[in-house]
C-alpha cells in the first residue's frame, strides 16, 4: 500500500494515508481502537465497492490492483477473513470451495478451464478439515448458515488453507472465539504463513497475537499508522491502551 486514502461512498474520509508492505513469510498486526478505520482498510484492500480509494495505490507482486474488482483481487491471491462471516443459504461449503478453487485455477491459466479433479479436491478438503478440527458434517451444510461463531471462523481458515492465497487479511478474526477455537484458527494461520504467504492481522486485542506471533506491529489511530514496532509494542498496548496516541490525534 502506497499513501492509501479511503473514503465512504458519501465522501467521508476514513483511511488517511497508509504506507505498508507485507512480504511472504511475514505476519503484520494492525492494532487500533474501535472506529479507527481498521475494517475499512481491510475492505478497501479486498475491493469492497462501498469503499472508494481516493488516493494512493495497492500493489500485489508489483502489479497495480487499485482499480481491480473484488473477484479479480481474490483470483490474484488476496484473501479476506471477515469479522462477521456472511451466511450463504443454498450454497454448501463443499460447492463454495470447489467453485472458488476452480475460478482461481481458471484465472491463473489465462481463462482456460482447468478444474481440480473431484477425487483430488475431496482428499484435500477432508485432510484440511481434519487438521483444522472442522466437523465433516459441515461440508454438506450451507455456508455459515446456522454455524456457531467458532465454526464460522474455522471454516474461513479452511477456505484459506484450500485457496492458499499470497496475502491473507484477517479482520478481527478472533472476535467471539473461545480459547479452543482461537488456538485452532491461530494454528492454521501460523502453519500457512511461509515462503508463499504473508498475513495482515487486524485486531484491537493482543489475545490472538499470543498465538500468532507478529513480526511487526502497527498502531492504527485516526485512519493512519502512528507507530510501528515488534511484538513488544502489542504487549505495551495491552498494558496501556491507545490513550497516548488518541490524545496526540486530538491535539493535532
Amino acid at each position: 500500500m502506497k499513501n492509501l486514502h479511503v473514503a465512504l461512498e458519501d465522501g467521508t474520509p476514513i483511511v488517511n494515508g497508509v504506507d505498508l508492505t507485507v512480504s511472504s513469510g511475514e505476519v503484520h498486526a494492525i492494532m487500533g481502537p474501535n472506529g479507527s478505520g481498521k475494517s475499512t482498510l481491510a475492505y478497501a484492500i479486498a475491493g469492497h465497492p462501498a469503499y472508494k480509494i481516493t488516493e494512493g495505490q495497492i500493489l500485489l507482486d508489483g502489479a497495480d490492483i487499485t482499480e481491480a474488482e473484488a473477484d479479480e483481487r481474490a483470483q490474484s491471491g488476496l484473501f479476506l477473513a471477515f469479522q462477521y462471516p456472511h451466511a450463504i443459504p443454498g450454497v454448501t461449503v463443499t460447492n463454495f470451495l470447489r467453485q472458488a478453487i476452480n475460478a482461481t485455477r481458471k484465472a491463473r491459466n489465462d481463462g482456460v478451464e482447468n478444474p481440480m479433479p473431484v477425487p483430488e479436491f475431496r482428499k484435500a478438503l477432508l485432510a484440511q478439515m481434519d487438521r483444522l478440527k472442522v466437523s465433516r458434517e459441515l461440508a454438506s451444510r450451507y455456508l455459515n448458515d446456522g454455524f456457531s461463531g467458532g465454526e464460522k471462523k474455522r471454516v474461513e481458515i479452511l477456505q484459506m488453507a484450500m485457496l492458499r492465497p499470497k496475502i491473507a487479511v484477517l479482520d478481527e478474526t478472533d472476535s467471539g472465539l473461545d480459547i479452543d477455537a482461537l488456538k485452532v484458527v491461530a494454528g492454521g494461520v501460523k502453519e500457512l504463513v511461509g515462503p508463499d504467504m504473508g498475513a495482515l492481522v487486524i485486531t484491537h486485542y493482543q489475545r490472538i497475537l499470543n498465538y500468532i506471533e507478529p513480526d511487526y506491529v502497527h498502531v492504527f489511530v485516526g485512519g493512519r499508522i502512528v507507530e510501528e514496532g515488534g511484538k513488544e509494542l502489542a504487549e505495551k498496548l495491552e498494558a496501556t491502551g491507545y490513550e497516548e496516541w488518541e490524545q496526540g490525534k486530538e491535539a493535532a
